[in-house]
């Protein structure tokens, strides 16, 4: 049986212990879990917050008795943590009846917009994702200590309880506290201030986010979800786990592949396996690879900045190239490593790989042709996955290819999807185990057939294992909407009627709206996005008539600036000015989005057409996998969003034949049908 939770914070108490407490007795808590690595800085900063709290927090007990002598004391939180975030409230206040985190900017002569949005950081995290403070009203604090002057009174809150942050000076802490309390009233909340801090913490981390604690060695634990409806992330990890471990043991070659709806979280499964044996000494080493090229340069560059602000903790000279050296070894192109054992013979260093959207992997046409066109080496036969296994072949003793494989996202020419990876096992490969998802027989995989090539084939057979615990079925992406992946698909498939029945059970905790006005899309979502949540503006690779609208496909963004630059950056995707593509996003999220729809794919009252813009005039896509590229396009572009989105569908031009209102119309009158709200 497992023991009770500890208390998150270092320091945890009863207001009226902590007001009777000695500073030394406040401090012994807060030091201790840093031993030796306490910076002077920060006992300097609690040295001079305690004083602060304590005269905020004089007469809160007297005044909590006298509002109902029977509702629980209220408790202090010092350094409560925030792992998907990466850090610690300095404090939190936790009444029968709200629950107020407090940011304090020691010395601070004013508030910082970066400031500011991490106090509101810290209030969304514990409202959406620590179980406890799920119904309570969330009011943070923004503590500037030399400000010079405070807030008067607090702004309304948003429609999920969470108040934007009340930004006051050391002298206007009491007040700031005190009207919060007003604000909820004496009807008590479902919190027990003494028990809150021990609360269960589910979060459903961005991937950037993820990769960043991942790397920061924290494990997949600390990070997601734990919630008995979604399924964890650690029973899959904990499965590959088991899988390298006993490829080790018995000096086996194993495959392994691991499915999971959009948004599941199976790029996370990946990097906490290469995370966990990334170090060069672990004779499992680990590399996670992808063909995604703006995922690759995003990840890296954010594990980068991250990893330098942690080394200037330490050493002040510190340099981003250094961080971005070490990044590189550990996420890699798999293209540059297939290119790499091109060149040299011998054994790769790692002995596992990690292939994210595996299905995306080159056929045997696309591979000859690039290797033709852009190598010089004429000739090539193999299919790309049957060139890597074959690279990991070359070890003597063991090794792991472990596969994490999308359904209905292939959306490029020349992509071989899964059942190269079967074929080429099967064929070439006779010694190898393999470890399948069952889920992997699903028809959106597309591998049904190899499937049964593998186990008509005797010696396949007994080296398949089906391993349940292998496929993700609850999206991570969209923590608010677990069926957001099933509605997008019963809207694409049209299946009006499901659809509708899939909307009508999250509508009301994942908003989609529906627009005609660009304009009215950029308001609605400035509307919604708060602290560092992250908005952006999504567009079909195909979208060639949204230029009217100021939204040019053509425009070749820069993935590392539209993902991680602030809101002031013209490239940054908060400006909701330049649009990504599903080439450019795929892999990746956000918190909000603007998907744009434009006339290239088109509602006929029962199915879609499919249209390509060549020229000066639209032309029908005739072939069937460009028509299913255009739909997985859609289906990536409509998957993006984890707290919302809106549609925008342009109302057309009558004088425009390129955009003609018959284009645009159905499709907005079908999305209506479904129970869109309209902005």
């Amino acid at each position: 049986m497992p023991g009770p939770r500890l208390n998150a914070a270092f320091y945890a108490d009863s207001v009226a212990a902590f007001l009777r407490a000695s500073d030394d007795e406040v401090y012994a808590p807060l030091a201790s879990p840093h031993g030796y690595t306490l910076a002077p800085e920060q006992l300097s900063a609690w040295r001079l917050q305690l004083p602060v709290l304590r005269a905020a927090l004089a007469d809160l007990v007297a005044r909590a008795e006298a509002a109902d002598p029977v509702a629980p004391a209220p408790w202090i939180h010092l350094e409560f943590d925030i792992p998907r975030l990466g850090r610690r409230v300095d404090a939190v206040l936790v009444t029968s009846t709200a629950v107020i985190p407090i940011e304090f900017k020691v010395g601070a002569k004013k508030f910082q917009q970066a400031d500011y949005e991490q106090a509101w950081d810290y209030g969304l995290d514990l409202k959406n994702f620590h179980a406890p403070s799920h119904a309570a009203a969330i009011f943070p604090i923004l503590c500037a200590t030399d400000a010079p002057k405070s807030d008067r009174r607090w702004k309304p809150p948003h429609a999920d309880g969470v108040r934007p942050p009340f930004c006051c000076n050391s002298a206007g802490l009491g007040t700031a506290i005190a009207l919060a309390l007003d604000e909820a009233g004496t009807a008590p909340a479902p919190i027990t201030p003494s028990t809150w801090g021990t609360g269960s913490y589910s979060p459903t981390p961005t991937i950037i986010e993820a990769a960043r604690s991942l790397y920061a060695r924290h494990t997949v634990h600390d990070i997601t979800r734990s919630d008995a409806g979604a399924v964890n992330l650690a029973v899959t990890s904990a499965a590959v786990e088991r899988i390298i471990a006993g490829a080790r043991e018995r000096r086996r070659k194993a495959i392994v592949f691991v499915t999971g709806v959009p948004g599941a979280g199976k790029t996370l499964v990946g990097l906490n396996v290469a995370t966990r044996h990334g170090s060069r000494d672990d004779a499992a080493h680990a590399v996670f690879l992808s063909g995604n090229g703006p995922l690759v340069a995003v990840l890296r560059e954010a594990l980068a900045r991250d990893d330098l602000d942690r080394a200037k903790l330490t050493d002040p000279r510190a340099r981003i190239g250094t961080s971005r050296t070490a990044v590189r070894a550990f996420i890699q192109n798999v293209h540059h490593f297939r290119d790499a054992t091109l060149r040299d013979p011998a054994a790769p260093a790692d002995h596992v790989v990690v292939f994210d959207e595996a299905q995306r992997a080159w056929d045997a046409r696309q591979l000859a042709s690039f290797m033709k066109r852009k190598k010089g080496l004429p000739g090539f036969t193999q299919t790309e996955p049957e060139l890597l296994i074959g690279a990991m072949e070359r070890h003597a003793d063991w090794a792991v290819v472990v596969c994490l494989v999308g359904g209905g996202q292939e959306i490029n020419t020349g992509e071989a999807g899964i059942s190269a990876w079967l074929d080429g096992v099967r064929t070439l490969f006779p010694g190898w185990d393999v470890f399948i998802s069952p889920h992997l027989t699903d028809s959106e995989y597309a591998a049904s057939g190899a499937l049964e090539r593998l186990s008509g084939s005797r010696a396949g057979a007994a080296r398949a294992t089906f391993e349940p615990a292998l496929h993700l079925a609850t999206s991570m992406r969209s923590f608010r909407a677990e069926h957001l992946s099933r509605f997008v698909k019963a809207l694409l498939d049209g299946e009006a009627e499901l659809g509708r029945e899939l909307f009508a059970e999250f509508r009301d905790h994942y908003p989609i709206v529906l627009t005609r006005s660009m304009r009215a899309a950029r308001r609605w979502i400035r509307r919604q996005r708060r602290g560092t949540e992250r908005a952006g503006l999504v567009a079909s690779s195909s979208a060639q008539r949204l230029k009217p609208h100021a939204i040019d496909i053509r425009v070749n963004i820069d993935p590392v600036h539209w993902f991680l630059s602030p809101p002031r950056d013209t490239r940054s995707s908060l400006y909701l000015e330049d649009a990504a593509t599903e080439f450019q996003v795929q892999g990746l999220e956000l918190d909000w989005t603007i998907v744009t729809w434009d006339a290239d794919l088109r509602w006929r009252g029962s199915d879609w057409s499919f249209h390509s813009f060549r020229g000066a005039k639209w032309t029908d896509v005739k072939k069937p996998e460009r028509r299913q590229y255009l739909k997985n396009a859609y289906r990536v572009l409509l998957t993006r969003a984890r707290q919302g989105m809106v549609i925008f569908v342009p109302p057309g031009a009558k004088r425009d034949r390129t955009r003609s209102p018959a284009f645009y119309d159905d499709v907005y009158e079908y999305l209506l049908g479904l129970g869109l709200h309209i902005t």
